[in-house]
Formats: structure tokens, C-alpha cells, sequence
């Protein structure tokens, strides 16, 4: 299944400012992935893609048009990295939200 965390390095945190969390979960430390990098795709990528458009409204979530437009909601990530937005906050009601397919060549593109 395609992932959001592939081709990520995974560390272990046990930073001193997570301490009392850590502590209060009776964890030593806690196993992190490196933060991704959204790179945009290229005009010629884009173009071999079919591009459906849906204006935000009151109640929707990335999840929500995931699993609407690919069957599975984990594939949230995909539209978030495509409109350049990482989560449901930084959209609001009357924005245009794109959502790329098919689905398979998309990861391809985003190499997961």
C-alpha cells in the first residue's frame, strides 16, 4: 500500500522536552519519522493527469474526499500534498480543492 512515510528515515527522540510525556506514558522514548518533503510536481506531470475540482465546504475533511475519490481514506495525504495545504485547517469554505488521479499514477509521481 502506498505510504506517506516511504523513502522516510525513522528516529528515536527522547529529547528532554518531551520528558514528562514520555514519563506519564512510561516510555524511555518514542520512534519518529523525518519530516517529508512536498515537492511540486512539474506542468508536464500534471498534464498526465485527470484533475477533478470540489469547492470546500462546512464539514469536509481530506479524509472524507479520499475515501470518496480513491476507496480508501488514508489517501488523504495525497490531496493535502497536491493543493500544497497539509491539513483540513489551512483550507476554508468556498476554496477549490483538486484532487489528482487515477490514483496509481499519482503515487508514481510522488514515488510512493
Amino acid at each position: 500500500m502506498a505510504s506517506r512515510y516511504n523513502g522516510r528515515s525513522r528516529f528515536t527522540n527522547a529529547d528532554k522536552i518531551y520528558e514528562n510525556i514520555l514519563e506519564e506514558r512510561g516510555l524511555g522514548s518514542i520512534r519518529q519519522y523525518t519530516t517529508g518533503f512536498m515537492r511540486k510536481l512539474t506542468r508536464q506531470q500534471r498534464n498526465h493527469l485527470s484533475i477533478a475540482q470540489q469547492r470546500w465546504t462546512v464539514g469536509d475533511r481530506l479524509y472524507k474526499l479520499a475515501a470518496h475519490y480513491y476507496g480508501n481514506p488514508k489517501y488523504w495525504w495525497v490531496i493535502a500534498r497536491f493543493n500544497s495545504k497539509p491539513t483540513d485547517a489551512h483550507f476554508k469554505a468556498g476554496d477549490i480543492v483538486y484532487i489528482p488521479m487515477p490514483r496509481e499514477t499519482i503515487f508514481d509521481m510522488y514515488g510512493v
